[in-house]
């Protein structure tokens, strides 16, 4: 399912989970500043982007949350890495937390970009303020058939429009995003992308499978892993940390990356960086 690129240096494993709609260049500048500090780094496409492929045909395109941290810790075991740190953000982040709560034996420590990112979907059925619903208006639009078809027949322009909206500071060049909107040509893209957003407001459903792990996301979980959280402008109002502070029990520290917006590593490579070299103290 995953593939990945790996620094190859003998040292602490650190795993870096991309976020949508991004790729692993979201950690292109982040990855040589953690090999120069002894690490060993490894990048993996999440399932959906770039070369990654389903076995079969017939198998369910499952993009529910569980998925991803699913997949991270089948690649942990594929490569023989019984404990790593990981850092993400996005689906990425949704990812490392969700393995920090059910294998916390596999998880060293954490950054977790936007904060606590495991979603309980009968709190998320909830409304938010007006202007934060604002902020999702891509959500809605994923729910529906006409957005379905308009991100498949828009996925270049679609999520340029994205990575403008998201990180409004940001000043990339056309050759930076061309780099990652290939990865979105992969066959089963939008499928994971609307089963993701879809299962996040009770529009689908996810895989039997996963019921009883699922079960144990519902409850608030906490993270007892050292972590330490990142916000951005992204954030907005929740920038300060104070919504999900109790949700972490072990050692904690929470950063504000002020000026930056959603892709954090990629805009904000060394403040990244650094925040997985120091968590790493932690442990």
């Amino acid at each position: 399912m995953l593939e990945a690129i790996a620094v190859p240096v003998d040292g602490p494993v650190v795993i870096l989970l991309h976020g949508w709609p991004y790729d692993i260049y979201a950690y292109v500048d982040v990855a040589p500043a953690l090999e120069s500090a002894g690490y060993r780094v490894i990048i993996p496409y999440l399932r959906g982007f770039g070369p990654t492929r389903f076995l079969s045909d017939e198998a369910f395109r499952n993009g529910e949350q569980l998925a991803f941290a699913v997949d991270t810790v089948a690649l942990m075991d594929a490569l023989k890495i019984d404990r790593a740190i990981l850092a993400g953000y996005d689906y990425g982040g949704r990812a490392a937390d969700i393995v920090a709560v059910l294998w916390p034996e596999r998880c060293k420590a954490l950054v977790s970009g936007q904060g606590y990112l495991i979603v309980n979907y009968k709190a998320n059925q909830q409304p938010l303020p007006p202007k934060e619903e604002l902020a999702i208006w891509f959500q809605y639009y994923f729910g529906t058939e006409r957005g379905r078809l308009g991100y498949s027949e828009n996925l270049h322009d679609f999520n340029e429009v994205m990575w403008r909206w998201l990180s409004p500071n940001w000043d990339f060049d056309d050759a930076t995003y061309e780099r990652t909107a290939a990865c979105f040509e992969n066959p089963d893209h939008v499928a994971i992308v609307i089963h993701n957003f879809r299962t996040r407001y009770g529009l689908a459903t996810g895989d039997p499978q996963y019921d009883e792990l699922n079960a144990r996301l519902q409850t608030f979980p906490v993270i007892s892993v050292p972590t330490i959280t990142i916000a951005t402008d992204f954030d907005g109002a929740n920038a300060n940390g104070a919504s999900y502070r109790k949700l972490f029990s072990g050692k904690y520290a929470h950063r504000i990356f002020p000026g930056f917006g959603h892709n954090v590593p990629q805009e904000d490579p060394r403040d990244f960086a650094q925040a997985v070299i120091d968590v790493d103290g932690f442990s």
